[in-house]
C-alpha cells in the first residue's frame, strides 16, 4: 500500500427527496505524515513521494431511504488504495477479519454454509485458490441441489488482476477466462450480478415451473433483507454497499435485489454484483462497523462470516 501523505475521512449526511439521495459532505484532513528531523530525511521523503502516488480520501456515506439505510464506501480510481480478498480457516466476525488484515475498509463476501462453516464460493488468495466449495460435502451432496450445481459453480465472482503491475478489477463468471496480458491475483464468489443485468436464473439462484411461477429463490431475491454488494464504475471506482434494516418497523426492512440495483445506478455504478447477505451483511470503515441485521431494538444480528473484500 502506498504510503499516504495526507489522507481524509469524509462524513456523509444523505436525505432522500423527490427520489434522489442527496448527499452533503465534509472532508477533515487526517495529518498523519510526521516531519522529517534532518535534511537527509526530508530529501528521502521527497524522492519517495515523487516514486508513489500519493492516497487520496475514501469515502464513508450513509444514505437514509424508505425502507433502509445504506452504507457506503467509496475507493476513487488510481487512488492508491487497493481491494484484495481475505478468508478465514473458521467462521470469523467481520470486525476480527478486518482488523486481522490491517484493513481500512472491508465488507463480507463470499457465501458459505452455516451449519458447517465450509464455503459455497471459489476463493482465491495471492494467485492460490484457498476456498474450493467442490470439497464441501454439504453442497456437492446436497439432492435439492444436484439439477442447479452446475450453475452454482458457475456463479459469478469478483476478480484482481495484475495487468502488468496494473491493476483491474473485474466481476465475471467463474469459469471465464483471465485475460491474456493480466493475472488473477484474488478472486471471491458471490452472486448474482446486478448490473448492468441480474443474472439470477443463469446462476441458479431463481427458477421457474412450466406455469411461469417462481418456484426457487434461494436469496428471497424480492422480498426486503439487509443486503451487501461490490460496484464498479466506468472510471474504476469501486463502492462497497449494505443494505441495512430500520428497528422496529411493523414490515420488512431492507431492499430487494432489484432495489439495491437501482440504488446502486444512482450512484453511477454501472457493474455490480451481490454479495452474502441477511445476518452476514456487514461493511467495516476505521473501526467503525455498520451491520444489515438489526433486531427491534436496533441492535446489530451478527453471523461469523468466511470471507471478506477489504481495502489495503
Amino acid at each position: 500500500m502506498p504510503l499516504p501523505v495526507v489522507s481524509y475521512v469524509t462524513l456523509g449526511l444523505a436525505i432522500l427527496l423527490s427520489g434522489c439521495t442527496l448527499i452533503a459532505t465534509d472532508a477533515v484532513p487526517d495529518q498523519r505524515a510526521e516531519q522529517p528531523a534532518t535534511t537527509s530525511e526530508a530529501a528521502a521523503v521527497s524522492e519517495a513521494e515523487q516514486a508513489v502516488p500519493e492516497q487520496t480520501s475514501l469515502t464513508y456515506q450513509a444514505h437514509p431511504l424508505a425502507h433502509s439505510v445504506v452504507h457506503t464506501v467509496t475507493i476513487p480510481a488510481d487512488s492508491g488504495w487497493q481491494i484484495d480478498v481475505a478468508v478465514a480457516a473458521s467462521l470469523t466476525p467481520l470486525s476480527e477479519l478486518a482488523t486481522t488484515q490491517g484493513a481500512i475498509a472491508a465488507i463480507n463476501a463470499g457465501f458459505f454454509d452455516p451449519r458447517n462453516g465450509l464455503t459455497t464460493s471459489f476463493v482465491t488468495v495471492n494467485g492460490d485458490l484457498v476456498a474450493d466449495p467442490r470439497q464441501n460435502a454439504g453442497l456437492m451432496e446436497n439432492p435439492d441441489l444436484q439439477s442447479y450445481l452446475q450453475a452454482i459453480l458457475d456463479r459469478s465472482e469478483f476478480r484482481v488482476y495484475d495487468c502488468g503491475g496494473a491493476v483491474q478489477y473485474d466481476i465475471t463468471a467463474h469459469a471465464a477466462a483471465v485475460p491474456s496480458t493480466c493475472q488473477m491475483t484474488a478472486a471471491v464468489g458471490a452472486g448474482p450480478q446486478l448490473l448492468p443485468t441480474q443474472t439470477g436464473y443463469a446462476e441458479g439462484f431463481l427458477a421457474d415451473n412450466k406455469a411461469g411461477d417462481v418456484v426457487r429463490d434461494a436469496l428471497g431475491s424480492q422480498s426486503p433483507n439487509a443486503r451487501s454488494a461490490i460496484g464498479l464504475k466506468a472510471d474504476g471506482t469501486v463502492v462497497l454497499a449494505i443494505a441495512s434494516q430500520r428497528p422496529g418497523a411493523d414490515q420488512a426492512t431492507g431492499l430487494t435485489l432489484p432495489e439495491m440495483a437501482e440504488f446502486l445506478q444512482t450512484l453511477g455504478v454501472e457493474r455490480a454484483l451481490n454479495l452474502d447477505g441477511g445476518s452476514s451483511s456487514g461493511l467495516y470503515f476505521e473501526g467503525e462497523t455498520y451491520w444489515g441485521r438489526v433486531d427491534a431494538s436496533g441492535a446489530a444480528i451478527e453471523r461469523p462470516i468466511k470471507s471478506i473484500l477489504w481495502v489495503r
